[in-house]
C-alpha cells in the first residue's frame, strides 16, 4: 500500500514543526489485519531551510545554495513481537544561487528519533545534487533509510517521534533563526 498523505502539523516540542507528509503503516506480523502504528514525522523548524552565502554578504547576489524540506515518505511494518521497522526517505528542493561557482553541491540532513525530549538516535545522511545545464532548481529525494524501534504492549511506534533537518553550520543556523520559523 502506498504511504498516505496528511495536513501539515505541529509538535508540542520548542524546535519542532510538523510539515511532512505522514507516516503510514504498509503490513503486519502473520495473522494481524491492521499494521503497527508509525512515529510521528516532523521537520526541525530551524533546520529545514538552508541557505549559504559566499562571504559576509547576505544578498541575493551572494547566494551559493538555497535549499527547503518537502516532506518525510515512509512507512512501517511490525518486526517480530517487539520492533517496528520504519522506512522513510527524505524530500528536498535546492537551488543554485547567482554566486554558486560549480553545478554540483553536497547537502548533509540528519535523522533523528526521540522519545519525548530525548535524543535515541541520530544519523546524518549527505546528498550530492549535479545541477545540469541552464537548471538551476532541483527537486531531490534522499536514499531510503532504515530505523528499527522497539515496541511492547504498553508502547507503541507512535511513541517516537521522527525528526529531520539539515545539518547546518552554526552560522547557516543563525541565519535561519533571524530569517523566522517556518510556516
Amino acid at each position: 500500500m502506498p504511504p498516505s498523505t496528511t495536513r501539515p502539523a505541529r509538535f508540542a516540542g520548542p524546535l519542532l514543526a510538523a510539515a511532512v507528509l505522514t507516516l503510514s503503516a504498509c503490513s503486519g506480523v502473520e495473522g494481524e489485519k491492521f499494521a503497527p502504528p508509525c512515529p510521528a514525522p516532523g521537520i526541525l523548524r530551524d533546520g529545514g531551510d538552508l541557505h549559504r552565502y559566499h562571504g559576509a554578504g547576505r544578498d541575493i547576489t551572494d547566494t551559493v545554495l538555497e535549499g527547503r524540506l518537502t516532506g518525510i515518505n515512509g512507512s512501517c511494518t511490525r518486526d517480530g513481537a517487539d520492533a517496528v521497522a520504519t522506512t522513510l526517505s527524505v524530500g528536498m528542493e535546492l537551488n543554485r544561487g547567482p554566486a554558486a561557482t560549480s553545478r554540483t553541491a553536497e547537502v548533509a540532513y540528519f535523522v533523528a528519533v526521540l522519545d519525548g525530549e530525548r535524543i535515541l538516535e541520530k544519523r546524518v545522511y549527505t546528498l550530492k545534487a549535479e545541477f545540469p545545464a541552464n537548471t538551476d532548481r532541483l527537486r531531490l529525494t534522499g536514499d531510503q533509510v532504515e530505523l528499527r524501534l522497539a515496541v511492547t504492549p504498553q508502547k507503541t511506534a507512535a511513541s517516537y517521534r521522527i525528526s529531520v533537518g539539515f545539518q547546518l553550520t552554526p552560522l547557516e543556523l543563525e541565519i535561519n533563526r533571524q530569517r523566522g520559523s517556518r510556516r
